[in-house]
């Protein structure tokens, strides 16, 4: 064993002359496994949140969006689709419309984001999981259907029970018409309620869903759509996939993945993440502190043991390397214990969810999603805090002891 880490270790675990440095450096070792732990919570709680909404935003968002950049809508279906399964691991196709128009029931107007999906859209998405009420259902007999969000259903009073009461959607015709009528400038479309979904207000508000055959016929463009959704088979391919992608369909096309689709969603996420560490991390820093008193007390104490190793033959950097030790030391112990703590509240939550929410939230109880990139970052940065703050009173107060004695 190193001779300096085993009298650092000594010098650790052994009782001072003085108590006063014990509690000192118990107190260090204590703040930075509090505040590691905090880190470690902390961070996985915002992974586990920023996973529960690409989770709900997977609903209704798909693994990638392909959009014309040229055109509002595009038909070369079939060209295209033989591009994309010449593409190892593309799971799902699905072909959609998305335009926004008039809805109306009864003397209740509002205007709405329409939505026209095929029957491939619930494969890749999974949005009838969160149809609340009625159920996913676009066509029978002959009858369109639409699934509501519950933002719009609420603001109409649409009745998912009820299939007397028509709702009417209007969309404007493509190209110029002239008529004393102003409907006549209008395509209409009556579709009965089959659901309604709730999601979060940014899409409650906004979305209704019906057959892509009912959006080509509202909004007058048989045989076109306007974007095309997939799914993939491994998530971790999402980039790689991507870019193939690109390459393939050529610039005339854009192509966009589930993050890209959200990106100030997903980016403030990540920046608050960022802004709470580095909060965390200042306070980490300010509880160091006790590293500095701690250390600066030690080489007080040992200054016998300083005049002794010296007059052995020990030269400054081997007895500044003992007291280096010592303070990381301190800081690994410290870390360690806070990591190991917070590694066992994530995992207690995670299996017995301890902090719930009440019936009302979209989620039961707190998500935690522990990544071991995350405790790679905070043993780095507890390490390196704890270095430096080492590094002061050891240089310091050991050149100082060596001064004297060579006087």
């Amino acid at each position: 064993m190193n001779l300096s880490f085993f009298i650092a270790k000594r010098y650790l675990i052994s009782k001072k002359s003085n108590n006063a440095i014990n509690i000192i450096s118990w107190i260090s070792i204590i703040a930075i496994a509090l505040t590691t732990a905090a880190l470690v919570i902390v961070l996985s709680a915002m992974n586990g949140l920023t996973s529960v909404v690409a989770d709900l935003y997977h609903a209704i968002e798909p693994d990638l969006k392909i959009t014309s950049i040229h055109s509002k809508y595009f038909n070369d279906q079939d060209s295209l689709t033989s591009k994309l399964k010449s593409i190892p691991g593309i799971k799902h196709i699905s072909y959609s419309i998305e335009e926004n128009a008039l809805m109306k029931l009864d003397d209740k107007q509002a205007i709405v984001t329409i939505k026209g999906v095929d029957e491939e859209f619930k494969k890749l998405t999974q949005f009838d999981t969160v149809v609340v009420e009625g159920k996913y259902q676009f066509l029978n007999n002959h009858q369109f259907f639409g699934v509501f969000g519950r933002g719009i259903a609420s603001r109409l009073d649409i009745n998912v029970h009820d299939f007397i009461s028509p709702i009417s959607i209007y969309a404007p015709i493509r190209g110029k018409t002239e008529s004393i009528n102003p409907e006549d400038a209008f395509n209409k479309l009556s579709i009965s309620p089959a659901g309604i979904f709730s999601l979060n207000d940014d899409f409650d508000f906004k979305y209704v869903l019906i057959d892509l055959k009912a959006a080509q016929q509202l909004f007058d463009c048989p045989k076109s759509y306007s974007m095309i959704e997939l799914s993939i088979t491994d998530k971790h391919q999402f980039k790689a996939i991507q870019e193939e992608l690109q390459n393939k369909l050529g610039s005339n096309y854009l192509v966009k993945n589930r993050f890209q689709l959200n990106d100030v969603l997903f980016k403030t996420l990540e920046t608050e993440k960022l802004w709470t560490f580095l909060i965390l991390a200042f306070i980490l820093i300010i509880a160091t502190f006790n590293i500095i008193g701690a250390l600066t007390m030690l080489i007080i104490e040992k200054k016998k043991d300083i005049k002794t190793l010296y007059h052995l033959g020990a030269d400054q950097k081997f007895i500044r390397n003992i007291f280096m030790k010592e303070g990381l030391l301190i800081t690994s112990v410290g870390a360690l214990i806070g990591l190991f703590i917070g590694l066992v509240i994530c995992l207690l939550q995670q299996h017995f969810h301890l902090i719930t929410f009440d019936d009302q939230s979209v989620i039961a109880y707190y998500p935690i999603q522990m990544k071991l990139q995350d405790f790679i970052w905070i043993l780095s940065i507890v390490m390196c805090i704890g270095f430096i703050a080492a590094l002061y009173p050891v240089r310091v107060f050991t050149k100082n002891d060596l001064v004297h004695l060579q006087d």
